[in-house]
């Protein structure tokens, strides 16, 4: 049985996604807000399921003129206890929920699942996914992280860093860069560091906007922060935002100018975030997506292990429409990236998934 919940249990259901092994901020009803500016809307149900129940924040749309609206449970779904039989209740509690919605071409969902992990060994959960009739689909969040196990001592986080980059810690500090826990002030800062990244790595960002939105969402909850690396004489050199949900903070957003990438302010402010989470009660600490070696590389200095997901799924409710949607999205994602002069490989900027409709999905 599976049981819908509407705009008033949103308390209860971010009790229910906060208790989650793993909990997912995309989940928090706060981000389903967040989406809902941009003609989202969300709807959440919860599954009786022999291992614990399951369940899913799931964000609809209706791109353009078409009579289907895509369906994207972004990082879900979730539950406090899996089992090998929580995909079959889970697959009826979706097309439960979603029946009323209207004519929908497919439901995506893309759990924190470790492939071949203690909730999927030997493939055992991708197997009862497709036995329920779901299929792989293309990303829209990152296909692998690196976590960070905060339940360490200090000591124990910072002999985990190697060599190198314990030294590059150091040189910033004395070199007197400083690191701030930022309040609102600190946004047009952020994007600015961020959009510099952006241009010089190649990837599209949202607006200031966009992430003032997920800034006054999440932090009124006391889930998100912004840190801030400044040279001595002010000067922002590196800029992380910050979100937790349950007992993981995850670093979805952030970037260097290139005099802190000379300074190496985002080697402190780094290992600034992951010692103040811990000290803050923190239990897993999440880099947030591995998009190229270069960023993988940066990351694996940090210690921690590095974590790949089974995937996107596809839940295909209306073939011709699935098939219809997926020509007319890599046609607008076509137009999107020749309008901003990008390749053909550009790609969105990790964490900026949420709504199927970015650059790098499909």
């Amino acid at each position: 049985m599976s049981v819908t919940l509407g705009p008033s249990d949103e308390a209860a259901w971010d009790e229910f996604v906060q208790a989650s092994q793993p909990a997912s901020y995309l989940q928090l009803a706060a981000w389903a807000r967040v989406k809902r500016a941009n003609g989202w809307t969300a709807t959440r149900f919860v599954a009786d399921a022999p291992g614990g129940a399951i369940g899913a924040q799931v964000l609809l749309r209706r791109p353009g003129p078409m009579p289907w609206a895509f369906a994207y449970a972004p990082r879900g779904p979730v539950s406090a206890s899996w089992g090998p039989g929580s995909i079959e209740p889970f697959t009826e509690g979706s097309r439960d929920a979603l029946r009323s919605a209207g004519r929908v071409s497919h439901l995506r969902i893309d759990p924190e699942i470790e492939l071949d992990g203690p909730l999927d060994p030997a493939g055992s959960l991708r197997d009862a996914l497709r036995a329920a009739g779901w299929r792989p689909a293309p990303p829209i969040q990152p296909a692998s992280t690196r976590l960070i196990d905060l339940r360490a001592d200090e000591a124990a986080l910072w002999s985990d860093l190697r060599k190198k980059w314990r030294q590059y810690v150091t040189r910033a500090r004395t070199g007197g860069v400083t690191v701030e826990d930022a309040g609102d002030e600190a946004l047009g800062t952020f994007h600015a560091i961020y959009r510099e990244t952006a241009a010089r790595a190649g990837f599209l960002i949202r607006t200031e906007a966009s992430y003032r939105d997920i800034w006054e969402a999440f932090r009124p909850l006391g889930l998100a922060r912004l840190l801030v690396a400044r040279h001595p004489g002010g000067e922002p050199a590196a800029a992380l935002f910050l979100i937790r949900c349950g007992d993981r903070v995850v670093e979805p957003y952030g970037g260097m100018t290139a005099a802190g990438a000379e300074s190496r302010a985002n080697y402190l402010l780094k290992w600034e975030a992951i010692r103040t989470s811990r000290e803050q009660g923190a239990a897993t600490y999440d880099l947030w997506g591995l998009a190229h070696p270069g960023i993988a590389h940066f990351k694996a200095g940090f210690g921690g292990r590095e974590v790949g997901y089974i995937g996107a799924w596809d839940l295909v409710l209306d073939r011709f429409g699935r098939s219809i949607y997926g020509v007319a999205h890599r046609g607008r994602v076509w137009v999107e990236r020749r309008r901003h002069g990008l390749g053909r490989g550009t790609a969105t900027a990790p964490g900026t998934g949420g709504d199927g409709n970015d650059g790098n999905a499909e």
